[in-house]
């Protein structure tokens, strides 16, 4: 996960944006209250639906909050007192470790994506990552040599992690660094989304960094409409819309997360089976999913696999998924059925 935000109980309710976004009347009405913070050194916008009140306002706003903290504390590799921290530290991992729930519906969801995607989603390619300056230790002093690659990844993969269903137990035949970047914002967006359901709000949209989740619709019994951004580096542009009043979606592309070095481009996402960042025509990959979890994980299996390969297992795993392709100086766009009817023509 990127490096988390720090805020404090004043600044959250400093950020709370408490303004309507449809106008007032003397009756009671519903209206599309915003909620913003930081977190995952990202921020997050979150739209609920609620009559004029402020005080529920605020109260789910500290919920929010103590959500996603609860995710960071278990998940970011920025913090060396996280839970995944404490088991990328251990140095011998043999033994079996308890995780919390959480945790392991997390690695369970990775390592069904990494089954189902042939090795394209692999939560243990974290030491590589770092090799290329993508993690907590920032670029590196020069690009990584074949030798080093291959000794890396001669360590890396989902083969050597047990996971114990009973005891919501992991262990690793070698040490492994977990890194669930890929993953865990989208679980974030999940677990807000249970949060809010809790707490009775059955129409929302929850956004964090790009990853969306919507239920319900808009007190005008609208969809909520969302951009499928076009992957230029120049600024932000909308490729197409589409239109929901539920479900989750999330891109993924090379286009933002990347660096140059003598004349090279660098995008952060490695390709497991090589260590090298990947290289290919596809520049973003958009996928809709029931789960917002899924949906990030799916997303960067695609963004590795590349257009013609991740096509073919969209269509295989019928998966709503919209890939964006380099096309000489321009774009193509194709998608598969599945995502076509969330369209808005």
């Amino acid at each position: 996960m990127s490096r988390p935000v720090r805020v404090t109980r004043a600044s959250i309710l400093a950020m709370l944006a408490l303004v309507a976004l449809a106008g007032c009347s003397f009756e009671p009405e519903e209206k599309i209250w915003e909620i913003t913070g930081g977190i995952f050194g990202t921020g997050y916008h979150i739209n609920v639906v609620l009559t004029d009140d402020r005080e529920t306002l605020e109260d789910l706003s500290q919920g929010i909050t103590e959500t996603l903290e609860s995710v960071d504390a278990s998940m970011s590799t920025w913090r060396e007192d996280s839970e995944l921290s404490r088991f990328n530290l251990k140095d011998d991992q043999s033994e079996w470790t308890p995780v919390s729930d959480a945790m392991f519906e997390v690695l369970a969801a990775a390592r069904q994506v990494s089954e189902r995607s042939g090795g394209a989603f692999d939560i243990t390619i974290g030491p590589v990552v770092n090799l290329w300056g993508f993690g907590p230790e920032g670029r590196p002093q020069k690009i990584p040599d074949d030798q080093l690659l291959a000794d890396k990844l001669a360590n890396t993969g989902f083969r050597f992690l047990e996971l114990d269903p009973e005891r919501k137990a992991i262990r690793a035949e070698r040490k492994q660094y977990l890194d669930l970047s890929g993953i865990a914002k989208g679980y974030g967006v999940d677990a807000v989304a249970r949060y809010l359901e809790s707490e009775g709000v059955d129409r929302y949209l929850v956004e964090i960094g790009g990853e969306v989740r919507v239920n319900g619709r808009k007190p005008d019994g609208s969809a909520w409409r969302l951009a499928v951004e076009q992957p230029d580096v120049q600024g932000r542009q909308v490729n197409r819309v589409v239109a929901m009043d539920r479900s989750s979606m999330a891109t993924s592309g090379d286009y933002r997360n990347y660096y140059e070095s003598n004349g090279q481009r660098f995008s952060h996402t490695i390709d497991p089976a090589t260590g090298r960042p990947v290289g290919h025509r596809l520049a973003s990959v958009t996928v809709i999913h029931d789960s917002s979890m899924m949906a990030d994980a799916w997303a960067t299996a695609f963004t590795v696999l590349g257009f013609e390969e991740g096509y073919r297992l969209a269509l295989q795993e019928n998966l709503a998924v919209y890939f964006i392709v380099r096309e000489g100086e321009g774009f193509e766009t194709r998608y598969t059925p599945a995502f076509a009817t969330w369209l808005i023509e």
